[in-house]
């Protein structure tokens, strides 16, 4: 497994995507924080980069490349290496480079500009929420055969979560607003990744004001330490899970 990881690496920091993608996010994370004194400002902006565009690059660029690697997959297939430990060696070569360019270009200036609770909560959920869709880009690799129907299925995911998701969770507030929504909007919220990395650093930014209502519910749940840690189970769960289903499709795969 872990020459498999090695060689992947090799091939993933070389690639100028992953370069450019690393230069984007540390040159645009020091610009946020040098063009108000506030660095809470700073964070506000860098959040909305973290909530949009982190997933969409994670998950385009892993699927991407695992359709570009099938012809070495399919040379490691015919030496004597389990599939499980083909498939798991691929999710974490992506997860590291990926991790890595999100951690120098904006765990970095974070700690250089503002070097607080909140400033660290961003880059973890960064972090997370990069992890969660490099596991969507592995399932929906493993899934699809065809590179376009693959790449088209990663795009929609990351239009769902990123875009789509929280307008159907208003319609459902406004519709059903005669009844009470505590618990099913606290089960929806947590059913996407994007809203809870959104709630976890709004709340540590002592921002949940801005949410209104439902600020005022987030906080009470998860403001807590209970509620923070298991918003972070969650988003664990997440990453585990997709990757699970994919060695499982990877291993029954006829390829």
């Amino acid at each position: 497994m872990i020459n498999i990881i090695k060689y992947n690496l090799h091939d993933i920091f070389r690639n100028r995507v992953v370069i450019s993608y690393t230069v984007f996010l540390f040159l645009v994370s020091v610009s946020f924080f040098n063009l108000d004194e506030n660095p809470v400002k700073g964070v506000m902006s860098l959040l909305n980069i973290v909530l949009i565009v982190l997933p969409m690059v994670s998950i385009i660029f892993s699927t991407i490349h695992q359709y570009n690697s099938s012809e070495f997959t399919e040379l490691l297939l015919a030496q004597p290496i389990k599939r499980k430990t083909i498939i798991i060696s691929q999710f974490l070569s992506l997860s590291i480079s990926m991790c890595t360019a999100v951690i120098i270009g904006i765990g970095i200036p974070v700690l250089m500009y503002y070097p607080s609770e909140a400033g660290i909560m961003l880059v973890l959920s960064a972090v997370l929420l990069t992890l969660v869709f490099i596991s969507f880009a592995v399932l929906t690799s493993v899934i699809a055969r065809d590179k376009s129907r693959g790449i088209g299925m990663s795009i929609l995911l990351w239009f769902f979560f990123a875009l789509i998701y929280d307008g159907l969770l208003l319609w459902i507030v406004f519709s059903f607003s005669d009844y009470p929504l505590e618990q099913p909007i606290l089960i929806l919220t947590a059913l996407n990744p994007v809203d809870l990395a959104r709630i976890l650093v709004l709340l540590k930014l002592d921002l949940s004001a801005l949410m209104g209502y439902t600020g005022a519910l987030y906080r009470k749940f998860f403001g807590s330490d209970t509620g923070m840690i298991l918003s972070a189970i969650i988003l664990m769960l997440w990453v585990i899970i997709p990757v699970f289903f994919a060695t499982r499709t990877f291993i029954k795969k006829d390829l």
